[in-house]
């Protein structure tokens, strides 16, 4: 077991709210306003939590939910519940009735925490299903059901009552008997292959993870400022946007919803953000398609500027060469030309932490260039989630980075990527024969495929999503679809060809090119669904699709496609909540369409 300056995660607060304890922990909206916390004060709040569930006789181990959206109220209760010895379980606040009532009630979750009405509604729905549950703490003041008690958050923590000194006692006594492999969260999986599995994660897997991801990536301290957006439900957020905030005395502070995201960034102006690649895929499409519109001598700026960016990040991050001229032309295209750019996102933004899916290589590095890395990382739920990611120090654009301290990468014969490490999972809740196929001989079996060059992983694509065409070709449909994503006409994109003789997909047109290409060549048309089949709509993307397939190998290219009028989401249960697509939700939603385009092969 490791040695750790910190026993548990509330150990970690409660050491460092004491070493900073007037600097500023989290920053809210409250009533249109933004409110702060310190460190000291976020503790107390979070007594005050543990205070309200102890009086309810939680006892360590106890199993409490959280089904809100990101907020402070969510980390304070997470906390709370942390110093009272429990178990937080995040429920996403997209799912639905019957996914929260399935990993309640698998969980055994005697209490949860919700948003409001709108969550606690659908609590009521399956209420029967969650015999467990005996309360329900709301953020949000509301009447509930006698079916389903309701207090609120205020109520619980008593708020208006100190701590005193013996209850603080008490509580910091339970904190003392937590042990480094306790489990600190159960966390259900999305469940893009099949039923959620509850991956059990102790606070040693939480505290290796903030540890080394601190003295490896040697960024983030006590002067950051870490805007939330991703859902504090997915184990990337919570460990690389919130534990390691507290871990170095960083402030953390909430964006209003992810819609706002730009509009939080010019106001909260942050250092740093986590977040998962559609984000930057829609920057950098949104950057590019302003400079195209720039007049001629400030669109050639900007192309000369990216160029000299690109030379300047190869000589200094991938060669370690000296820059001398190259380094006098960076500093004037960054005057010129980047630092506007970067004013967008509030002027004083350092990095981003990506993780959840791959990232395209061209908008990493476009990123690198305008004095914004990203530092893209790999891991999943299992792994606390990260086991490798890109640094100052180890960079390589198109990989996922050098493995973590005390981590051990290694590759199957199948090319399955396999981990040994302090941050795999203590194994999956209540499911002995799950947790004994994942993890063999103490090796995890991440499910992905990958190889190491130079000590940089690699990922190929999920093991279990590889496209095995009629012809025998293993083909990873992922990088395909990012070939198709960064073009400006197309939003998202799925490709398909499982036992097919090609590949075919389908297409979620970019909405605003598609109405200005409509206006412009004066389509007439009822509605989407009538625009996406008009002939030069058509003819627009088989221009589109035949300019990518000349960059694909022949087997890799796109044969037939079909365009749809809506994006993918995650309310019609398409996307995961990180935005990854559930390939088996949107075939069988799609398969007429998917197999009207291997209508002339059948035999």
């Amino acid at each position: 077991m490791q040695k750790y300056p910190f026993t548990s995660v509330p150990d970690m607060l409660r050491k460092n709210a004491a070493k900073f304890q007037g600097e500023l922990a989290l920053k809210y909206r409250k009533q249109g306003k933004y409110v702060t916390l310190s460190y000291a004060e976020f503790y107390d709040r979070a007594l005050m939590v543990a205070r309200g569930l102890k009086k309810l006789n939680v006892k360590p181990g106890d199993r409490i939910a959280i089904l809100s959206e990101n907020r402070a109220g969510w980390v304070i209760a997470d906390m709370g519940i942390l110093c009272a010895a429990g178990v937080t379980v995040p429920v996403y606040p997209t799912n639905t009735p019957e996914q929260i009532g399935y990993m309640l009630n698998h969980s055994g979750a005697r209490i949860v925490f919700v948003s409001g009405k709108f969550q606690y509604g659908k609590l009521l729905k399956v209420r029967e299903s969650i015999p467990a549950v005996e309360l329900v703490v709301s953020f949000e003041r509301f009447l509930g059901e006698p079916a389903l008690p309701v207090c609120t958050f205020y109520q619980l923590s008593e708020i208006d009552t100190p701590i005193s000194a013996e209850e603080k006692g008490e509580i910091e006594a339970g904190i003392d008997r937590i042990a480094p492999d306790d489990m600190l969260t159960l966390i259900y999986t999305s469940g893009t292959t099949g039923v959620p599995k509850g991956v059990m994660l102790s606070h040693s897997n939480i505290l290796s993870n903030t540890r080394y991801l601190t003295e490896q990536g040697g960024t983030v301290g006590r002067d950051d400022v870490v805007l939330s957006f991703l859902p504090l439900s997915h184990i990337l957020e919570r460990t690389a946007g919130y534990y390691l905030s507290i871990r170095n005395g960083a402030l953390m502070a909430f964006a209003d919803s992810i819609e706002k995201v730009p509009e939080n960034m010019m106001e909260v102006r942050p250092t740093l953000m986590v977040s998962v690649p559609r984000l930057f895929e829609k920057i950098y499409q949104r950057i590019f398609e302003n400079a195209h519109q720039m007049p001629v001598v400030k669109r050639r700026l900007f192309h000369w500027a990216v160029d000299v960016g690109k030379k300047f990040i190869e000589a200094k991050y991938l060669h370690r060469q000296p820059l001398t001229l190259l380094g006098f032309q960076y500093a004037l295209a960054d005057r010129l030309v980047f630092s506007k750019v970067r004013a967008r996102f509030g002027g004083r933004m350092k990095l981003f932490c990506c993780g959840g899916a791959p990232l395209d290589k061209t908008i990493n590095e476009f990123f690198w260039v305008i004095g914004i890395p990203i530092f893209e990382g790999y891991g999943l739920t299992e792994t606390s989630p990260a086991i490798s990611f890109n640094s100052f120090a180890h960079v390589r654009f198109g990989s996922v980075g050098f493995a973590l301290e005390q981590t051990e990468i290694r590759i199957a014969g199948d090319g399955e990527i396999l981990v040994k490490g302090p941050q795999v999972m203590l194994g999956y809740y209540n499911d002995p024969v799950a947790t004994a196929e994942a993890i063999k001989d103490g090796w995890f079996m991440t499910g992905d495929v990958g190889h190491l060059e130079d000590g940089f992983l690699y990922i190929t694509d999920r093991k279990k999503e590889l496209i095995i065409t009629a012809g025998g070709k293993n083909i990873p449909p992922q990088p395909i679809e990012n070939e198709l994503k960064m073009d400006k006409h197309v939003s998202s994109a799925f490709v398909y060809g499982d036992r097919k003789p090609y590949l075919t997909a389908l297409i979620v047109p970019n909405l605003e090119r598609l109405l200005e290409f409509a206006k412009h060549r004066h389509i007439d048309y009822f509605d989407l669904d009538d625009l996406v089949m008009h002939e030069p709509v058509q003819k627009l993307f088989e221009q589109r699709i035949a300019e990518i397939n000349g960059r694909l190998a022949p087997y890799e290219t796109i044969k037939k496609f079909a365009l749809l009028p809506h994006d993918f989401s995650i309310e019609s249960g398409e996307l995961t909540p990180t935005l990854k697509l559930r390939r088996k939700v949107i075939y069988e939603k799609y398969k007429q369409k998917i197999e009207d385009m291997y209508a002339d092969h059948r035999n």
